[in-house]
C-alpha cells in the first residue's frame, strides 16, 4: 500500500481517502503581465506535492493555467494597442516557459479562453439562472480593476486599495446576481464541522468570523465592456472574471465536457491559493457548487504572501521579480529548495538574494552536494567505483541502525508533515537524515577503515550503507530537487527516471543493486559566492 501523505490518514482522526486519484490545483493566474516570484511560489510548493503523491502510487492530476478575461486585461490590451486576444496569446508563452524552467509536472494547463473552458462556463451559469439562483438587479460600488472585485470602504486604506495603491472606481449598472446571501448557514457549517476546509487554522478563522456577519448577494455580470463569456440568457452582460476564473477547476477536470473525466477527477483534493483570493475560493466557490448540488473540493490552503522590501510582490510597485533571475544564478532546483524550505508557507515571507544563497550554500551544496561526493570518491578510492553486497543483518551494527532508524523517522515525520501541507517542516524532516549520513560518516571513517585489510567487510558495508542512503535521499528529495535527484539517482548506477518510481517499491533499505558501477561527477551544486 502507498506510503500516506498530504491530507492522508496519520491516525489523528483524520479521514481516510481512496488512493486511484489525487487531484490538486493552483489559481490560474491573471494574465494582465508577466510571472513573478509569487505566481511561481505557488506553483512549485503545488508541484513539489504532486510529485510526492506520485511517489506514493496515486494517479495525480496537476493543474495550472491562465485566467484571460476581464477588464484588467482588456485595458492592458489597449495600452499596448492590441486586441485582448493578441495581447493574451503574446503572454502566454512567457508562463509556459517560466514553468519549463522550473520543471513543473503540471498535468493540463488550461486558458479560460478555450472553448472547453467557456461553453462549459456558460452551461453552468445557466443552470444557476434554471435553479433560480440568479435575478436581474442594480448595483453601484467601488471596483478595484487591479483585483477585479468589489471592495467595501473598511477594505480601503485612506481611500486606496491596499495592495495596488490606488482608489477604485465607482460602478453603477444593471447586473446579474448570485444568491449568495443565502449560503451563509450552510458555509458556517462546512467550516464548523469540516475544518480541514480552509487550511490554515488561522485562515479558516478569518473567513468563519466573516460569514458569520452575513453575506450580500453577489454581482456575477458586468455590461461596461465585451471580453469576457457572454451570458447564455442575456449577451449584453458577460460573466463576471471571478465566476469564470473560479469555474476553471471543474471545466478542466470534464464539467459539461466529458462526463467520464469529472466523475473521476472531482472533487479536487487541494486548492492551492493566495490569502488575498481566499474569499473567492472558501466561500464564493463552494456556495455555487452547493447551489448546483456539485460535491466541493476537499480542502481550500490558503499561504502568505511572498515579500520583498517588506511589501507583496506586485509588478505595478515594482517589485516583482522575475525568476529567470534567480534561476541563472541557483538553477531550479536551488530556486525550488529555497523557496519551499526558508519560508513558513501559511505565512507572509521575505525574499533576500543573501538568504537564498546562505541557504543554498548550507543545506545544498554543504550538506548534501558534499555528501555526495564524499561518499562516491570513497567509494571509487576504495571500491573501484562499484557497489558491494548488501549487507546482512548480522553485519549492521548500532551506528549503522541509528542511520537508518533516522531515515525512517523522517521519512514519517516528512509524509505528515505534507499531510498538513507544512512544507517547510517536511524539508526540514528530510535534512535530519542528510546531516545524520554526514555525521555517519565522521563516526565510521571509512577512510580509517581502508587502511586495514582485516576491515574490508566493514568498509564495503559502510559505503554500501552510504550509497544506499544516496539513493533514499535521491527518492525523497525528488519532488523539490528532481534535476538533482536524478543526476545522483544515475551517478548510483541506477537506471530509468526516479521521479517513476515508488515508496512503496523503492523506499526500504538494501535494495541498491550489488555490482552498480558509479560516477563521481561534478558538484551536484556549485558553491555560490556571497558577491
Amino acid at each position: 500500500m502507498p506510503v500516506l501523505g498530504l491530507l492522508g490518514e496519520r491516525g489523528h482522526g483524520k479521514a481516510s481517502m481512496p488512493y486511484d486519484k489525487f487531484y490538486l490545483t493552483t489559481p490560474i493566474y491573471y494574465l494582465n503581465d508577466v510571472p513573478h516570484l509569487g505566481h511561481a511560489y505557488t506553483t512549485v510548493a503545488a508541484d513539489f506535492v504532486a510529485r510526492w503523491r506520485r511517489l506514493e502510487g496515486r494517479q495525480v492530476h496537476f493543474l495550472t493555467g491562465t485566467d484571460e478575461h476581464g477588464q484588467k486585461v482588456a485595458r492592458s490590451a489597449e495600452a499596448k494597442g492590441l486586441s485582448p486576444r493578441e495581447w493574451t496569446d503574446q503572454l502566454v508563452p512567457r508562463w509556459t516557459e517560466v514553468w519549463d524552467a522550473l520543471d513543473l509536472s503540471n498535468d493540463d494547463f488550461i486558458r479560460t479562453t478555450e472553448t472547453r473552458h467557456e461553453e462549459p462556463v456558460k452551461k453552468f451559469v445557466q443552470a444557476l439562472y434554471d435553479r433560480d439562483q440568479i435575478y436581474l438587479g442594480s448595483y453601484e460600488g467601488l471596483y478595484c480593476v487591479g483585483c477585479e472585485a468589489f471592495k467595501t470602504p473598511d477594505e480601503l486604506v485612506d481611500g486606496k486599495c491596499p495592495l495596488h495603491g490606488f482608489a477604485p472606481e465607482v460602478v453603477k449598472e444593471d447586473n446579474y446576481f448570485f444568491r449568495l446571501a443565502g449560503f451563509a448557514d450552510r458555509l458556517i457549517e462546512l467550516y464548523e464541522n469540516n475544518p480541514r476546509f480552509v487550511m490554515p487554522e488561522s485562515r479558516r478563522n478569518e473567513v468563519l468570523g466573516k460569514v458569520r456577519q452575513g453575506l450580500d448577494d453577489l454581482s456575477i455580470s458586468r455590461v461596461s465592456f465585451d471580453w469576457g463569456v457572454p451570458v447564455p440568457w442575456d449577451e449584453k452582460h458577460v460573466i463576471y472574471v471571478w465566476i469564470d476564473a473560479l469555474l476553471n477547476y471543474a471545466t478542466a477536470a470534464g464539467y459539461g465536457s466529458d462526463d467520464e473525466m469529472f466523475e473521476r477527477l472531482w472533487p479536487a483534493d487541494i486548492h492551492f491559493v493566495g490569502k488575498d483570493i481566499l474569499w473567492f475560493h472558501a466561500v464564493i466557490w463552494p456556495a455555487m457548487l452547493m447551489a448546483l448540488d456539485l460535491p466541493l473540493p476537499k480542502t481550500v490552503f490558503a499561504h502568505g504572501y511572498l515579500q520583498v522590501g517588506g511589501e507583496k510582490m506586485s509588478k505595478s510597485k515594482l517589485t516583482g521579480i522575475s525568476p529567470h533571475d534567480l534561476i541563472e544564478s541557483f538553477g531550479s532546483d536551488g530556486y525550488r529548495y529555497f523557496f519551499m524550505r526558508e519560508l513558513s508557507f501559511g505565512q507572509d515571507g521575505n525574499f533576500s538574494w543573501e538568504a537564498m544563497a546562505a541557504r543554498y550554500n548550507s543545506d545544498l551544496a554543504n550538506d548534501l552536494g558534499n555528501l555526495a561526493s564524499r561518499v562516491l570518491s570513497m567509494i571509487h578510492r576504495y571500491l573501484d567505483g562499484v557497489i558491494p553486497s548488501p549487507p546482512s543483518d548480522s553485519e549492521i551494527d548500532e551506528a549503522d541502525l541509528r542511520l537508518r532508524d533516522t531515515h525512517r523517522a523522517a521519512f514519517k515525520e516528512m509524509a505528515d508533515a505534507l499531510a498538513d501541507v507544512e512544507i517547510g517542516e517536511a524539508l526540514k524532516s528530510a535534512w535530519a537524515f542528510v546531516r545524520k549520513a554526514n555525521a555517519y560518516v565522521e563516526e565510521v571513517t571509512p577512510w580509517a577503515l581502508a587502511k586495514d585489510d582485516a576491515q574490508r567487510r566493514r568498509l564495503e558495508v559502510v559505503l554500501y550503507q552510504l550509497a544506499d542512503a544516496l539513493r533514499l535521499m535521491a527518492l525523497m528529495l525528488s519532488p523539490i530537487i528532481p534535476h538533482a535527484a536524478q543526476d545522483l539517482w544515475e551517478r548510483l548506477g541506477l537506471a530509468g527516471a526516479v521521479r517513476q518510481r515508488t515508496f512503496a517499491d523503492d523506499g526500504r533499505w538494501g535494495m541498491l543493486p550489488e555490482s552498480s558501477r558509479t560516477e563521481v561527477g561534478t558538484p551536484l551544486f556549485p558553491r555560490i559566492e556571497a558577491d
